[in-house]
């Protein structure tokens, strides 16, 4: 039976990240399998988890996803590992709102029952810290703390008074301290940390984490107290309830997929091949247009820092823009929507051309636009029914512009949105059978919109 612990922290820039990506590298270090997951909508952390432990990490998320998605996900990928990790996100108890659990690390940890163990700063800290420490374990009491990592510790002395202080106000044992400046700190960009990928986050980096987690973290300590996973008894597996019908004619999709196009949610490709799709992987940056596809997925990513290579790749725009009046299914969220727009004003002032299917630039603020957004469905949209629901999160620095970086032009829109921090506003944008928003949409909130853009795939053939 697998063992599964969360790492949650006291707020974000703790050392969550540092944290989870040592141990899971730790436990790779002992033959162990690790299973990833991230608490949140981001599609950063999973990318560093996958290069470490060698295998797909999925989000969790309490907002999007209902509670018995969640546990079904979660025994969906957890069954044939040693280890599940969960990492969770900002503090442990920030969510959605300010007096809800709603989205937060600590409905998740509850939804699973599975341990908890909470980094802390203790960097300029001595007794204080078993206020901080008594204070979130009292917080919730039914959030099951199992122990405590003290990051950013001055020495071994500050440690053992720490420990003492924490485990004599709490009686939760301290599982170790990180010296300060131990981790290399990961670099940020304007969308969150950097993807995994890129050659700042190399093998070096990754093993001198785990190299750390060996040496502060009493790993086998904190292994013998968490205890196994019955995943049997918890649910049953999604896969095996679908109600979806596969057919025998199963439609080939496109999924753009390079540094430019990094951001999907691993569930929503493994939903469109349990329906009966296959994948096939595609680089708008140096590939050519592939053939014989009924339908093509744009996800988020970085367009703008590859503007240059997209605008050159000629031969690809040409193709995809005959693809799409073809009235072939496209679909792109965020990064995708840029892409598919006339182009990009960047903050110097440049104009970047791109595939001009949609009749709008887009343009680089400086602040985000960010959050949760359920969308419903009009009735003009694209091969989705009207009035279907899903939920997403939008992360964007851009904004849609007219061709003279003017003012908003007039679109013909297929959602209507609401967040909390935005209200109620239109989104959604079509041309004939291509779709765009800057909404990431998770398809297992509403698996129902795949369903409809892989029958519309199929209709191709």
């Amino acid at each position: 039976m697998p063992v599964a612990l969360a790492i949650v922290g006291t707020h974000s820039g703790v050392g969550k990240t540092s944290v989870s990506l040592g141990l899971m590298g730790a436990l790779r270090r002992r033959g162990l399998t690790v299973q990833p997951f991230k608490v949140g909508p981001d599609f950063i952390d999973p990318g560093h988890h996958s290069l470490v432990t060698g295998r797909v990490s999925h989000n969790l998320d309490g907002w999007m996803l209902s509670k018995k998605t969640n546990l079904d996900l979660f025994q969906k990928y957890a069954r044939d590992c040693d280890v599940a990790i969960v990492e969770g996100v900002m503090g442990v108890y920030d969510g959605y709102g300010a007096t809800s659990e709603a989205g937060s690390t600590a409905q998740i940890v509850k939804w699973l029952g599975i341990p908890a163990i909470l980094v802390i700063d203790a960097g300029k800290m001595g007794r204080s810290a078993a206020a901080l420490v008594s204070g979130y374990a009292n917080f919730d009491p039914d959030l099951p703390i199992l122990g405590v990592v003290c990051n950013r510790i001055g020495s071994s002395s500050h440690l053992e008074r720490l420990r003492e202080s924490i485990e004599s106000a709490t009686s939760l044992p301290v599982f170790g301290g990180i010296p300060k400046n131990c981790f290399p700190e990961i670099p940020s960009r304007h969308l969150g940390l950097w993807m995994a990928k890129e050659d700042n986050l190399g093998t070096e980096y990754l093993e001198k984490l785990a190299s750390s987690i060996e040496q502060y973290l009493e790993i086998d300590r904190l292994l013998e107290q968490c205890p196994t996973l019955d995943l049997e008894t918890r649910s049953n597996a999604r896969q095996d309830e679908r109600l979806f019908a596969t057919t025998a004619r199963q439609p080939k999709i496109a999924i753009a997929r390079d540094e430019a196009f990094c951001f999907y949610y691993e569930e929503n490709l493994q939903i469109l091949r349990e329906l009966g799709a296959t994948l096939v992987e595609v680089s708008p940056l140096y590939d050519r247009f592939p053939d014989d596809i009924d339908g093509f997925y744009f996800g988020g990513g970085y367009p703008e820092l590859h503007a240059e290579g997209l605008s050159q790749n000629r031969e690809f725009i040409k193709n995809l823009i005959k693809f799409s009046k073809s009235k072939f299914p496209v679909y792109g969220e965020c990064g995708g929507l840029i892409y598919l727009s006339r182009g990009i004003l960047d903050r110097a002032g440049d104009r970047h051309p791109f595939v001009g299917i949609f009749p709008f630039w887009t343009k680089l603020g400086e602040r985000a636009k960010l959050g949760y957004t359920e969308i419903e469905i009009c009735e003009n949209a694209p091969f989705v029914p009207y009035s279907l629901r899903a939920r997403g999160h939008r992360f964007h620095y851009s904004e849609i512009v007219k061709s003279d970086i003017a003012e908003k032009p007039s679109l013909e829109t297929c959602y209507t949105a609401k967040s909390w921090k935005s209200g109620i506003f239109k989104e959604g944008y079509r041309v004939g059978n291509t779709l765009v928003s800057y909404v990431h949409l998770h398809f297992a909130s509403n698996p129902e919109f795949a369903r409809f853009f892989v029958e519309s795939c199929q209709q191709q053939k």
